[in-house]
């Protein structure tokens, strides 16, 4: 499959609309923890961010991050289902779509020591998140399918920002795309 297809294929799934990202519309627990995180702009812009902001880096962190997320992500499912509260899940959430995008827009390059906790940090609300939205799904196959979308849109935004040239102009694109991202979580948290 072409980059081209793949984009639109995630664009598509993408714009399927927030009704997928709620559990009741549907009976198969898998598809409803997948489709979850297209569901809602928050999720679905974090996510690809996490996969932008890995192509910036070197090495380890290029599948440390993305994988980190997902692991990070599956833990803060599991703290939901064991009925631990965590404080302020919207505000992390939104506050993840924020800092990701400032991580984009301003290049930064934070060592894998500060990088990885920090991503962890974030997907621990996302995952918590998604728990909250599992409905009647047996947790075991709706944790799959949220944790196969997550990382398919990580893997988006890789692939995203590798197929672009390394050029100066690809690079103003790709930090007008983390600013814009940084701004609709800023729109997020009220800011």
């Amino acid at each position: 499959m072409n980059t081209r297809k793949l984009l639109v294929s995630a664009a598509l799934a993408a714009a399927s609309g927030t009704a997928l990202a709620h559990p009741g519309h549907e009976t198969a627990s898998f598809f409803s923890g997948f489709s979850h995180p297209f569901g809602g702009l928050d999720h679905l812009l974090a996510m690809l961010a996490v996969g932008l902001y890995a192509a910036q880096r070197q090495g380890a962190a290029r599948l440390a991050l993305p994988a980190g997320f997902v692991l990070a992500m599956l833990a803060g499912a599991g703290l939901g289902a064991m009925g631990v509260a965590l404080p302020a899940v919207e505000s992390g959430i939104a506050l993840s779509v924020l800092v990701f995008g400032l991580l984009i827009a301003l290049a930064a390059r934070l060592p894998l020591a500060a990088g990885l906790p920090l991503v962890a940090a974030f997907a621990l609300f996302h995952g918590y998140a998604h728990h909250a939205e599992i409905g009647g799904a047996a947790l075991a196959s709706y944790a799959a399918g949220f944790a196969l979308a997550t990382a398919a849109l990580h893997a988006c935004g890789y692939l995203l920002a590798r197929w672009m040239p390394e050029t100066a102009a690809a690079q103003r694109l790709k930090r007008a795309a983390g600013a814009a991202i940084a701004g609709v979580g800023a729109v997020l948290l009220g800011a």
